[in-house]
């Protein structure tokens, strides 16, 4: 793309000169027109992902949310004043970087996109989306009825696989925001080290959940399950290792096996069999390996993605399941004999995302929060937090912060000013 031929380029000077009540306005009004149409958006994403309906409208009501928050988050955003000289000003003022580009996943296509456009639109830059291959529809409903309350090409929507996107990456845009997989995370990186354009990336995690000595078992095994098996297991922050202490081991797993026959009645169809036989070949791989399937692990007959909650026990650190992020509704358990135990092997991994922690005792769980070495930890609760929280994930899960106040941060740049008066005089 030629730097100042492509359209979103071309419309960028225009809205970033737009006074930012009025884009804050135009975000309210887009917010509404998804409101209208949050049922044929829930409809695109069941038909389109195997996402529940339930689930999947509270995405839509997610996102509405999200683009609300924008809204009213872009015309305050400030920069600051300096104390210089008495006779001098000087000023630090977040300006719009220009254009963005905007990936978005399958596995929560509304609220994702939501978040990333409506900060980049909020904040005076234009976007080109492309929303997931999987998900076309519901992406491309989406940024149309946004589209619909901005002037031409300040939100343009193309549609394509991974090699599209990755074209996009390389192309004329100022930032490049995805979520996505790890793999095409490492290649965003690498093009915008070439480009020079400011990458925001939320990928792959491997997230555990240690269960503490002390805790009540069932209860800890209906966290593991809500974090192992919501969505399918298909959620960014999905729990994907266990380490449970040996003093509660066999009631733990007991209970999350019992969980696990309750789920299979409650969660959807994967979004596709290819991603479903990713999932068993971690699975087999993992009981190859020694480890022992407690249920599930088969898969049904006849059509469709459906895969069932999947419990193994006598884990290794080097089994696929623990190695890798999976992406299914699989929960893998490791027994461990102390809690440092747990903190120290779920720290050596290569992505950085989240964390959860089980604990009766708070000096353990202040330990734990500082020891792992990821963008969020989270104490007793997998899921939950106040509105507004905002993480940078670290190592191979990404950069950057891709929600909250601060992704207006990270969709502005600070340009330095500094006004003396010129002499009056000889």
């Amino acid at each position: 793309m030629c730097r100042r031929g492509h359209r979103g380029r071309a419309a960028a000077t225009g809205w970033a000169r737009t006074p930012a009540a009025q884009r804050g306005a135009a975000l309210h009004a887009a917010a509404a027109a998804v409101r209208e149409a949050a049922d044929e958006l829930a409809d695109l994403t069941e038909r389109e992902t195997g996402k529940p309906y339930a689930d999947a409208r509270g995405g839509v009501d997610a996102g509405i949310g999200t683009l609300v928050q924008y809204a009213e988050l872009g015309p305050v955003h400030r920069g600051r004043t300096l104390h210089g000289g008495w006779d001098a000003t000087d000023l630090m003022i977040p300006e719009p970087r220009g254009v963005v580009a905007v990936l978005t996943p399958w596995n929560d296509p509304v609220a994702v996109a939501a978040g990333l456009i409506g900060a980049a639109l909020a904040t005076g830059n234009t976007v080109v989306h492309k929303p997931s291959e999987r998900c076309p529809a519901t992406g491309r409903r989406f940024a149309e009825l946004v589209a619909a309350h901005l002037p031409p090409d300040v939100l343009r929507i193309v549609d394509g696989d991974g090699a599209v996107g990755a074209r996009l990456s390389t192309a004329d845009v100022d930032v490049v925001a995805h979520v996505g997989s790890t793999a095409a995370g490492s290649q965003i990186r690498r093009a915008c080290a070439v480009t020079g354009a400011h990458p925001i990336l939320e990928n792959g995690g491997n997230d555990p959940l240690v269960v503490d000595a002390g805790v009540d078992p069932v209860w800890a095994a209906e966290q593991a399950a809500l974090g192992s098996f919501a969505n399918s297991g298909q959620i960014c922050v999905s729990v994907e290792r266990i380490y449970v202490h040996a003093d509660v081991a066999e009631p733990f797993l007991d209970a999350l096996t019992a969980q696990a026959h309750d789920w299979a009645e409650r969660i959807g169809p994967m979004v596709d069999r290819a991603q479903r036989a990713d999932v068993h070949r971690q699975v087999t791989g993992t009981v190859a390996a020694g480890a022992r399937l407690r249920t599930g692990g088969e898969l049904p007959d006849g059509p469709g993605a459906f895969y069932p909650p999947t419990v193994l026990d006598g884990c290794t650190a080097d089994m696929a399941l623990f190695a890798e992020e999976t992406f299914g509704p699989v929960a893998p358990v490791r027994v461990v004999p102390d809690l440092d135990t747990a903190l120290h092997e779920a720290a050596d991994d290569r992505y950085g995302l989240g964390a959860t922690v089980l604990t009766a005792d708070m000096g353990r769980a202040q330990t734990a929060w500082r020891t792992l070495p990821v963008g969020t930890v989270k104490i007793n609760a997998v899921f939950g937090g106040a509105p507004g929280g905002a993480a940078q994930p670290r190592r191979a899960s990404g950069q950057g912060f891709g929600f909250g106040p601060e992704l207006l941060d990270e969709m502005t740049t600070v340009k330095v000013v500094h006004l003396e008066p010129a002499p009056t005089g000889p």
